[in-house]
C-alpha cells in the first residue's frame, strides 16, 4: 500500500471475505478499507464495488480467493473509468488464469504469498510483490529494507521484510513444478466433483473465463457443523476459510462497516475439504466415501450425513435417514488432512 502511495484519508475497496491481512495492509497504511460483498463464486462483486466508490477511493484490491480468479474484465473497466489503481491479491492463486492470461499481470501490482500451505511455497514463510511499474518496484525494495537506499542512508521508515537466499532457491525449484502441482489439484477437484455429485451440498464451480487452481476446495451447506463433526469422527480434518468476515472483526469496529448479506450468509455455510498436490487418490476417495457413507449405528439415525441408496430407505437430503444393512464404518488415514 505504501509503495502505491496510499496515505491517510484514502479509501481502498476490498472484499470482506478474505484473510484479514488483506485489509490489515490497508489499515497499516493509515487508509480506510471499504468492504465489498461477494458473488456466488465467493469472489468480490464488481456491481457492489461500484456502489462503494466515493471521492476518497484510490484503489481496488480484488482477491483471487481459494484459487479462483475474480471477474478481471469488470474490475479493469471499473479501475479505468474511475481512475483507480488495482492491486491483485494472488496469495491463494499462483498460476491461475483469466481468459488464458496469468493472474497477477492485470493490475498495477500484485502480491503473492509463499506461506507453507500455498500452491507455491518456499519451505517457510514469505511473499513477493510483482509489478511492471519502476517507481513501485523501487519503493518496494526500499520499504522492505528499512527504507534504505544504500548501506548507510534511509530515506523513509520501512520494514524488515528481507527474503533469505535459501528460501528463494527453493522457490525457484518449486516454481518449475507449479503447473504440474496445479494440474494435480485440478484433478483432485474433478475427482471430488464426480464423487460428491448429487449430495445436498454446493460444490465449487469454475466460472466462464477462469481457470481455478484450487488452493482450497470449498463446499457450501447449511448443515456445515453437522458435516464437519461427521467427518471428524472418521479422522478427516476440515476447515473454515473464513468464519469471521473482515467487516465483522473487532479490529475494524470503529469504522462501523455496513452489513454484507451475501458474505454473512456465505461464512455460515462454507467448509474446506482436504486438498493439496500431495494428496493421493486413495485419500481423496476416503473423504468422498465418508461424505456418502452411513453413520455408525450408535448415533441417531435422524441427522446423518450423506446417502448410500443400497443401505437406506430414505436419503439424507430429505433430512431423515434410516439404515438397512449396515457396513462397518471405515476410519480414514490420519494423513487425510485439510492441508
Amino acid at each position: 500500500m505504501k509503495a502505491l502511495g496510499v496515505k491517510p484519508g484514502d479509501e481502498v475497496l476490498v472484499p470482506s471475505h478474505t484473510a484479514f491481512p488483506t485489509a490489515e495492509a490497508i489499515l497499516f497504511a493509515d487508509a480506510t478499507p471499504v468492504f465489498v460483498d461477494v458473488t456466488d463464486a465467493c469472489t468480490i462483486d464488481p456491481e457492489d464495488a461500484v456502489t462503494k466508490i466515493s471521492a476518497r477511493t484510490v484503489g481496488i484490491v480484488p482477491v483471487h480467493i481459494y484459487g479462483h480468479p475474480v471477474q478481471v474484465d469488470a474490475f479493469q473497466t471499473l479501475a479505468s473509468q474511475r481512475r483507480l489503481w488495482m492491486l491483485e491479491d494472488c496469495c491463494q492463486a499462483h498460476g491461475a488464469t483469466w481468459r488464458g492470461q496469468r493472474i497477477g499481470s492485470f493490475g498495477r501490482a500484485a502480491a503473492f504469498s509463499f506461506y507453507p500451505s500455498k500452491n507455491l511455497t518456499v519451505m517457510g514463510d514469505g511473499g513477493i510483490l510483482v509489478t511492471d511499474d519502476d517507481e513501485i518496484a523501487a519503493r518496494g525494495r526500499r520499504l522492505r529494507d528499512h527504507g534504505r537506499v544504500n548501506k548507510d542512508v534511509h530515506t523513509e521508515l520501512g520494514f524488515n521484510l528481507r527474503f533469505n537466499d535459501v528460501q528463494a532457491a527453493i522457490g525457484r525449484v518449486l516454481l518449475r513444478r507449479l503447473d504440474s502441482m496445479n494440474a494435480r489439484r485440478r484433478a483432485i477437484a474433478a475427482r471430488y466433483a464426480q464423487a460428491l455429485a448429487g449430495l445436498p451440498i454446493e460444490l465449487p464451480r469454475e466460472q466462464p473465463g477462469a481457470r481455478h487452481v484450487y488452493h482450497l476446495y470449498v463446499i457450501r451447506t447449511p448443515r456445515r457443523q453437522e458435516l464437519a463433526a461427521f467427518l471428524k469422527e472418521r479422522s478427516i480434518q476440515t476447515g473454515i476459510h473464513y468464519p469471521v468476515p473482515c467487516h465483522k472483526q473487532p479490529a475494524v469496529e470503529r469504522l462501523a462497516p455496513p452489513p454484507l448479506p451475501r458474505t454473512e450468509r456465505l461464512v455460515e455455510e462454507i467448509l474446506s475439504l482436504p486438498i493439496s498436490a500431495g494428496h493421493t487418490d486413495a485419500e481423496i476417495d476416503q473423504v468422498a466415501a465418508a461424505d456418502t457413507s452411513p453413520a455408525p449405528r450408535s448415533r441417531s439415525a435422524t441427522s446423518r450425513w450423506g446417502s448410500r441408496p443400497a443401505a437406506m430407505t430414505s436419503s439424507w437430503r430429505h433430512g431423515r435417514v434410516r439404515y438397512g444393512a449396515r457396513r462397518p464404518a471405515r476410519r480414514a488415514s490420519p494423513t487425510t488432512r485439510c492441508r
